[in-house]
C-alpha cells in the first residue's frame, strides 16, 4: 500500500519564523496571532474605555468640586444674611429700648411739668363760695383770674370754677343741648383764707361777698365739692323735665304719637317717664323717654 503525502509530491514544507511545519501548524501560528492581535484590540479597546472612565471620573470630581464650592458660597451667603438679620433684630430691639426709654422721659417730663404747674397746696386751703350778680358769673371768674395772675396769688388762690352742666331739652320738636349753671349767682373758690386773699376775692368787680356765718366765711365740705365737680364731669347731659307726676302731656314722638295723658311716674336715672294713656275705654300705662313728651 502507497501513501501519498505533500511531501511525496514534491510539495516543500512551510516555514514559520524559521522552523518548519505544516499547513495545519501555519494555520494555528495564524489564528495565534489573530488571537494575539484581538487580544491587543480588546487590551486597546479596556484602555481607551478606562480612560473614558477616568475622564468620566475626572469631571464627576471637578463638577462635585464646583458643587462643593457652590455649597460653600451658598453656606457663607446665608451665615451673611443670618447675621444680617441677627443684626437687624439687634437694632430693632435697641431702638425698641431707646423708644421706650424716650417715651419714659417724656411721660417723666410731663408728670414734671404737671408738678411745676399746679403748686403745691398749703395746709389750711378750702373751698369757699361767693355771691355774684347772677348772669355774670363767667365774667367775674374772669375778673378774678386776671387779678390773681397779675397780683402773684397763683400760690395761695388756686381754682375759680362756676358750677355747671349740660342740659338736653325739646325745642320745637328739636333737642338742644345747653349749658346750665347749678347755682346761679354762686362761684367756687379754692383757697387759702387769709387778708390778702379775701382783699382780693372780695374786691374783685361783680363780686358781691363771700358766703358766711356772721363775719367768717364758711368752707365747704369736702364731700361736697366732690359731689358738685363730679356733676359737672358727668358724660351723659342730664335731660330738662318740664313736667311733675299728675301733669297732663302729649306723646310727641315714637309709636304712641299724638297721644293724650297724664304723668304717672317719673325715673330721673332711666330718663324715663311713664304716662297713663286712655286705649280702648280705659287707662294704659305707656313708658316714654322724657324727650318724647311735653307739657299740654
Amino acid at each position: 500500500m502507497v501513501e501519498s503525502t505533500e511531501m511525496e509530491k514534491g510539495e516543500e514544507p512551510t516555514t514559520v519564523d524559521g522552523e518548519e511545519t505544516t499547513d495545519f501548524a501555519h494555520t494555528e501560528a495564524l489564528l495565534e496571532e489573530g488571537a494575539a492581535s484581538a487580544n491587543g484590540a480588546t487590551a486597546s479597546e479596556a484602555d481607551i474605555t478606562v480612560s473614558a472612565e477616568a475622564e468620566t471620573e475626572e469631571e464627576v470630581g471637578g463638577a462635585a468640586d464646583e458643587l462643593a464650592e457652590e455649597d460653600v458660597a451658598i453656606s457663607a451667603e446665608a451665615e451673611e444674611e443670618v447675621e444680617v438679620g441677627e443684626s437687624a433684630d439687634e437694632l430693632a430691639e435697641e431702638d425698641v429700648a431707646v423708644s421706650a426709654e424716650a417715651e419714659e422721659e417724656v411721660g417723666e417730663s410731663a408728670e414734671e411739668d404737671e408738678t411745676e404747674q399746679e403748686p403745691e397746696r398749703p395746709e389750711g386751703v378750702a373751698w369757699f363760695v361767693v355771691h355774684s350778680y347772677s348772669g355774670y358769673e363767667n365774667k367775674v371768674k374772669k375778673n378774678l383770674e386776671h387779678r390773681i395772675e397779675s397780683m402773684g396769688m397763683q400760690d395761695q388762690i388756686f381754682q375759680v370754677v362756676v358750677p355747671t352742666e349740660e342740659e338736653v331739652e325739646l325745642r320745637d320738636g328739636q333737642r338742644r343741648t345747653t349749658e346750665r349753671r347749678v347755682f346761679p349767682g354762686y362761684i367756687l373758690v379754692e383757697m387759702l383764707m387769709n387778708d390778702d386773699t379775701w382783699y382780693v376775692v372780695r374786691n374783685t368787680p361783680g363780686v358781691t361777698d363771700f358766703v358766711r356765718s356772721g363775719a367768717k366765711p364758711i368752707p365747704l365740705r369736702q364731700e361736697e365739692v366732690d359731689k358738685i365737680l363730679k356733676r359737672m364731669e358727668a358724660e351723659a347731659p342730664k335731660i330738662k323735665v318740664s313736667f311733675r307726676e299728675g301733669q297732663k302731656v302729649r306723646i310727641v314722638d315714637g309709636p304712641f304719637e299724638d297721644f293724650m295723658g297724664s304723668v304717672d311716674a317719673i325715673d330721673t336715672d332711666r330718663a324715663r317717664v311713664r304716662v297713663l294713656v286712655n286705649m280702648f275705654g280705659r287707662e294704659t300705662p305707656v313708658e316714654v323717654d322724657f324727650l318724647q313728651v311735653e307739657r299740654v
